[in-house]
């Protein structure tokens, strides 16, 4: 009686059924046990493009030529204008300008598309943001594929962190590269002019004019052109003697939910860290704009951030202490992601990392959870991960944390439930043994109590919804065990108010002369009533049932009620009466029966009460 035997059933079906939760609020789950673990999350480190923001960028700044323009409109939608100074420069383009936009479209893999009337991008939305800026100056992809036809191409690579593409064009092969701006402008020897010749190349001013873009949250791309004899690129023809062309600066705007969703993790104790390829000031911009690293409200305030430079200039024990202060890592390359992980776990932290490329796998493997791109993550990553999002939306990760809160509180509950019912019983058992008396329960009925109580009560608690506030404390820290010293005590307290109860009842009943075969069918029932009496206390470890909604679980109520008929059955029926030795009982039993569990549920309301407003006021 006293082994809680349902406890591991209950615990794979509330975890299943979480699971169901998650999906539905696109988190896919692919490892059971991360479902609790995402409950006690500390960290959550997340790529910025896509996951905390829209990833449909636009380009809003040019620079070129010593000259900056305005790019209008918004999306993938080519209609809009280029301006400079107010004056729209559509066919009357600088050689410089025309050069970088041209550059924009042939280092390019994707392709910009209409269905419908509405514009998208099929590939990369970077790319295909330079595609949608060069259409509203009129080049178009078609152009460029009829007049400067591609020999040969380097794919981008985070490591090398620039793209170039070969071209055969009336002057010659072409090579056209583009870039972060660090990186291009260590290949650049000179930069073109606005009316076409080359110029000394200002790095020192050309960082300047990055910055001032990234200051805007803008993303900064460089562009670069080179005059080759070969038909083949190799990776040293990129690496120096490039002519410096532009940038395009563009805009990947914060998701609004992931605004909500990083205030969210705030309340609730977890630190949220962005990670990303791009420039710092624009990574910083952004994360201020999502409030990550903030304490308050302040426009003044700017999170800590380090690049990828200064992270390889750090000893172990020196990241361990700057990962926690941090709030964004910058030019980061996916290898220093793992290193990230295991600083933060060095820490105790319970770390969550999201991540969508090949190099990306050993992060999400060390992570406690690891989360893949289901829409940009490529299979490898997937299959590393704990979690998918199939939205690859920040805000599915603290939906899913919610969740995993939701249901640890539930384990719990159904814990603090039925450890002291089979607590209850055994001790009973043991206080009869002991005293010498005849068993209040037999075993039969201890097997009929057990297995329908764990099925239509306890259960009914994996159902239970989350409560309101479980969002607005710190997460669980991973070393505390699962049941506190108050439940502890709890449960204990419950137990002992079984065995007064269900104990006394029966030796009073024997003492007046009572059928044994009643004085046991009123202990069996005196005990599935405390049970589901204090079941409805369960609901809640700190709040009355009243306060968190009669009616919020009605699977409570369904299992409730069919736990009665049963019991009706069990006492009414002759088949039942013959199988588990039990007897009919009269309304002036049941009474009692009744009396007595809402004194023992008032009793334990009470003792919550007296924790959550006297003993909570006295600390």
């Amino acid at each position: 009686g006293a082994i809680p035997e349902g406890l591991p059933a209950a615990v794979t079906i509330t975890l299943a059924i979480g699971v169901n939760r998650m999906a539905k609020r696109k988190a896919i789950i692919r490892k059971l046990p991360a479902v609790e673990t995402l409950g006690s999350t500390t960290v959550i480190c997340s790529d910025k493009t896509g996951t905390l923001t829209e990833n449909q960028m636009t380009v809003r700044k040019i620079f070129t030529g010593g000259a900056f323009y305005d790019v209008e409109g918004n999306g993938y939608s080519p209609e809009g204008k280029i301006v400079r100074n107010g004056a729209d420069v559509a066919g009357n383009l600088t050689v410089a300008l025309s050069q970088t936009l041209w550059a924009g479209i042939l280092c390019n893999d994707s392709r910009l598309v209409e269905s419908d009337g509405l514009w998208r991008i099929e590939g990369d939305p970077t790319e295909g943001a330079l595609i949608t800026a060069a259409a509203k100056a009129g080049l178009t992809p078609e152009q460029a594929e009829e007049n400067t036809p591609r020999l040969d191409a380097v794919p981008f690579e985070s490591e090398r962190q620039f793209m170039a593409t070969l071209h055969k064009t009336p002057e010659g092969n072409l090579l056209y590269l583009k870039g972060a701006i660090e990186r291009v402008l260590e290949a650049c020897s000179d930069a073109l002019s606005e009316e076409g010749s080359t110029a000394p190349l200002d790095r020192d001013n050309l960082l300047k004019k990055s910055d001032e873009l990234a200051a805007g949250g803008l993303r900064v791309l460089a562009l670069a052109r080179k005059k080759i004899a070969a038909e083949r690129l190799e990776i040293e023809d990129c690496l120096s003697g490039l002519t410096f062309l532009g940038l395009q600066g563009m805009i990947d705007p914060p998701r609004t939910e992931a605004i909500a969703a990083v205030g969210v993790c705030r309340g609730a104790g977890i630190h949220v860290k962005m990670i990303t390829g791009d420039h710092a000031i624009t990574a910083t911009e952004i994360a201020r704009q999502l409030g990550i690293g903030l304490t308050a409200a302040s426009a003044d305030e700017k999170p800590a951030t380090l690049t990828g430079k200064q992270l390889e200039s750090l000893t172990d024990e020196e990241l361990i202490e700057s990962a926690e202060k941090t709030s964004v890592f910058a030019r980061v390359a996916p290898e220093q992601k793992l290193r990230l992980v295991e600083a933060l776990q060095a820490r105790n932290q319970v770390v969550a990392m999201t991540g969508d490329g090949v190099n990306d796998a050993p992060a999400l493997k060390q992570a406690n959870i690891g989360i893949a791109m289901g829409i940009t993550g490529t299979d490898v990553s997937k299959e590393a991960a704990d979690m998918v999002l199939t939205d690859d939306n920040f805000a599915s990760i603290t939906a899913a944390v919610e969740e995993g809160r939701r249901i640890f509180d539930n384990l719990v509950k159904f814990i603090t439930w039925t450890l002291p019912t089979n607590g209850g019983e055994g001790l009973v058992i043991l206080a009869a043994v002991m005293t010498g008396v005849m068993l209040p329960i037999l075993p039969v009925q201890i097997l009929w109590i057990n297995m329908t109580t764990a099925v239509l009560l306890g259960l009914m608690l994996a159902f239970e919804p989350g409560e309101k506030d479980v969002m607005k404390f710190p997460p669980r820290h991973p070393d505390a065990p699962i049941l506190s010293g108050v439940l502890i005590t709890r449960i204990l307290f419950v137990s002992a108010l079984m065995l007064a109860a269900v104990f006394s009842i029966f030796m009073w009943q024997k003492a007046n002369g009572y059928p044994i075969e009643e004085a046991r069918t009123v202990a069996v029932n005196l005990f599935i009533m405390i049970e589901l009496t204090y079941l409805f206390n369960c609901r809640s470890l700190t709040k009355s049932m009243f306060t968190i909604g009669l009616f919020t679980n009605p699977w409570v109520l369904v299992g409730s009620g069919s736990m009665i008929v049963l019991q009706l059955l069990f006492t009414y029926t002759p088949f039942m009466n013959r199988i588990f030795q039990s007897a009919p009982i009269s309304l002036k039993d049941w009474g009692m029966i009744i009396v007595i569990a809402i004194g023992v549920y008032a009793i334990i309301g009470f003792e919550k009460w007296i924790r959550l407003h006297v003993l909570k006021k006295a600390r």
